[in-house]
This record gives structure tokens, sequence and C-alpha cells, in this order.
């Protein structure tokens, strides 16, 4: 996943969202639990208070009763984590009681830990008691006996572990619960995202396919949200169509319109033998090679121009090789070629064949005996892009060119070796298609013997 795609936008919020609501959440609801627990347990401590200090009050005489059982076993079980104390205050000379549980052990006391009561004269603190179990420790004074002259401690206990057991409990399943439905929400996102970006791969894929030829439009039911992008791109593409159709019919017009003055120029320059007609005649076919040239590469921007334009590279070469073998069949040339299936150029079938025609035409004039037609996929940095390029290399045994040929650039019109018939005008056909698609051209020496034309144009993938 991208860290610049939507995707990855869409799952690191989800992901900030539950790593951060989902902690804070469970935090409030623990706090809330805990806050709960505690006082349910100080309630049920309080009551137990209230009973021990409402059973020892009756028929009070001098001194309170023990209280009686009423129902909690667990007063009378030793050590049992609950515990009752009923302890003479102000040097009276009286048992202290104490509840079976506590057995000959005695019960801390907040008030000799010097804890002040709350607003209703009880008194909270958690002490180390018998067997060294951590209590929660209920205290209040009451006057017990004739005359309420008595001032007792009455205390309750109960085990602390109890409470925090129950809480660690509730806490390790809050901790799963939310665990598990983060994972679970996070696992909903990614599908979410997937299901919900699925349109976008229909329309990357579509126009992958208008680029490499497959369709023309931008096809299939999209989201509403999607659909006026859709509409959007198939008017660009159909927008795109008219002006290359419109520049190719421009450019016709303009052929037109200017050959025709050139050529009645040049008719009655050549009937004057005059040193103007001479000059005339001079610059009209320097004007006629200007606007050929121009002209031509007009048409060959028009036409890189379109979108989707695909060709298979060789069934191209196949078919001019062929060709070439009856024209020359006297010379008994060997071709090979040597092209993966699938090799696809990016432009359109009449260049490339125009290209690989001079090519092999030329190399088939020169060659001894041999031609080689080899053409792969690429990958280089050229014209400050790396991307995906298609070489395609002809060698042949001839004679080849000097090094001095060689350094010299491709020129409309200017054959680098005079020995052959010729306009001149092939190669320089070649370079400036490869120019218009950001390409490159150049000659160099043939592991052959003879001479190596090379050229890289785009690849379609």
């Amino acid at each position: 996943m991208r860290t610049n795609s939507l995707a990855f936008r869409l799952f690191i919020t989800t992901t900030a969202w539950v790593l951060v609501v989902l902690p804070l959440a469970g935090w409030l609801i623990y706090t809330s639990y805990r806050d709960e627990a505690i006082t349910s347990f100080d309630n049920r401590i309080a009551f137990f208070l209230t009973v021990v200090v409402t059973d020892a009050d009756e028929q009070l005489e001098s001194a309170p009763n023990v209280p009686n059982n009423w129902g909690e076993g667990l007063f009378e079980i030793t050590h049992s984590g609950w515990y009752w104390q009923i302890t003479p205050l102000d040097g009276q000379q009286a048992p202290v009681l104490r509840s079976p549980s506590l057995s000959v052990d005695s019960l801390p006391l907040p008030s000799a830990n010097h804890v002040s009561p709350n607003e209703k004269e009880v008194r909270w603190a958690n002490l180390t008691g018998p067997a060294e179990q951590v209590l929660r420790v209920a205290e209040q004074f009451y006057m017990f006996g004739e005359g309420r002259a008595g001032r007792y401690s009455v205390a309750v206990a109960g085990k602390l572990s109890e409470v925090e057991e129950t809480i660690a409990a509730f806490r390790a399943q809050l901790i799963q619960a939310l665990a598990l439905a983060g994972l679970g929400l996070l696992a909903v996102t990614i599908f979410q995202i997937r299901f919900g970006l699925l349109p976008l791969t229909r329309v990357e894929k579509g126009l992958a396919g208008i680029r490499s030829g497959e369709a023309a439009r931008l096809e299939g039911e999209l989201p509403v949200e999607i659909k006026p992008l859709q509409q959007e791109l198939n008017a660009l593409l159909k927008s795109n169509e008219e002006i290359v159709e419109r520049a190719r019919t421009h450019v016709g017009n303009l052929a037109h319109a200017l050959k025709t003055p050139l050529a009645v120029l040049i008719n009655e320059a050549r009937n004057d033998t005059s040193p103007l007609a001479r000059k005339v005649m001079e610059q009209a076919d320097v004007m006629t090679g200007q606007v050929n040239l121009y002209l031509d590469r007009a048409r060959m921007a028009a036409r890189i121009g379109v979108i989707g334009r695909v060709t298979d590279v060789r069934p191209v070469g196949e078919s001019i090789v062929r060709a070439l073998e009856r024209i020359h069949q006297d010379k008994r040339l060997e071709f090979t070629i040597d092209c993966p299936a699938g090799t696809r150029f990016q432009g359109e079938r009449h260049d490339l064949e125009e290209m690989l025609g001079n090519l092999l035409d030329n190399a088939s004039k020169w060659a001894h005996g041999r031609v080689d037609f080899v053409a792969a996929p690429i990958t280089q940095h050229l014209n400050g892009k790396t991307g995906d390029w298609l070489e395609i290399r002809v060698d042949d045994d001839g004679p080849g060119l000097s090094p001095e040929q060689l350094a010299q650039p491709v020129v409309r019109g200017r054959r680098l070796d005079e020995t052959k018939p010729g306009s001149g005008l092939g190669l320089s056909i070649v370079a400036d298609l490869a120019y218009c698609y950001n390409g490159r051209f150049e000659l160099a020496p043939s592991g052959l013997g003879g001479l190596s034309a090379r050229l890289t144009l785009p690849r379609a993938v």
C-alpha cells in the first residue's frame, strides 16, 4: 500500500481512530466500572456495619451484645477476609468482641492510623490485617450501655482482593473485547477500502486499455460519484481525436495552398535564363524542401498525438522482409528476425512501417549476404525519462561507413554514400519520426562487419 494512495490515507485514518478512540473509550468504561465496583463494595461493608451496630445495640444493659449470625457465613470462617470487631474506648474495662473469622487476631482500625471520619462519621481505610490480607475497613464510634455512656469502636472489614479481582477480570475482558473490535474494524476498513475503491481499479484498467489501443473509450457502469469523471474523460478523448483530425485537414490544405504557387514559380523560372529566374528557382526549391519537411513533421505530430495507437512489431517486420526478399532475390540475402511475441510499439503502424522499411531497404542495398532484424523491450533513461522502450536494430554485413561518415548527422536529402541510388530522404525520415516519438536514432558499426542502425522508440506495455 503506497503512502500517497487514497487506500493508505483511509487505512491510516481508521488506524489512528482505533488507536486513540478505543483506548480512550476503554479507559472511560473501565474507570466507570471500577468506581462502581468500589462503591458497591463499600456499600456492602457499610451495610454490614449497620447490621453489626443494630444487633449489638439490642436489649442492652451495660455493654454491647454479641451480634447474631445474620446469614453471612463468611464471618464464621477463619481468615475468610470478612471480619467485624467491637472495641471499648476511653479505658473501659470491657472485652473486645470479634467475629469468629478473626480467631485470636485483631482488626487494624482506621482511628489508630489517624484517619478522619467522613460526613457520616465513618472512617474508611485500606489496611493490612490477619494473614497479610489487605482489607477495606469501615469504623464507626457508637455509644452503648444504659445512658449511652460507653463509647465503642465498631469496625467491619472486607478483603479488598475480592473487588480487585473482579475489576481485574473485567479489565481483561474489556481489553479483549476492544482489541477484537479494533481488529474487526480494521479488517472491515480494509474490505471497505478494497470494495469502495474497486471502481477506480476498473478506471485504471480502462485507461490502460485506451493507451494500449484495446479500447477507444472508457466503458462500463461506474458509481455516480465517478460517472462525471468517465464522461469528462470520454469527452476529452473525443475532443483529442477531433483536434487531430482538424490538424490533418489543415495540414493537407496548407500543403495544397503552398505547393501550387511554388510549382508555378518554379515552372516560370525554369523557362527564363536570367540570373533573377535562377535565384527564384533556387529559393523556390529551398522553400519546397522546407515546406515538405515541416508538413511531414506536422503529419507525424498529428498521428503521434492520438491516444491508443499500438502496433505489433513482428508482423510489420516480417511483411517488409518478405517484400525485400522478392526485390533482392538475385542477391540471395539471408534475413533473420529476432523479435519476441507481444513486442509492441506505442504508435502508428504506418510510422513503424516507414521506419522499418527505410532501415531494412537501406541494409538490403548494401548487404553482401545477411541482414539481421532485432527488436527487444528495454528499460532505460532516455530524454530525461526512465521508462519502457523498444530497441530495434538492423545490422548488415556490407561495407559499412567510415568513422568520419558515422560522425556526420543525418540530414534530409544528404546521402552518406553516393555510390547507391536514392534521394537521401530515408534515414532522415527515420530520424524525424524517432524524434517526434521522443525516441532516438543512431548509426554504429555492426558486429556483422557492416552498418548497425539502432532505433529506440516508446514501447506499449
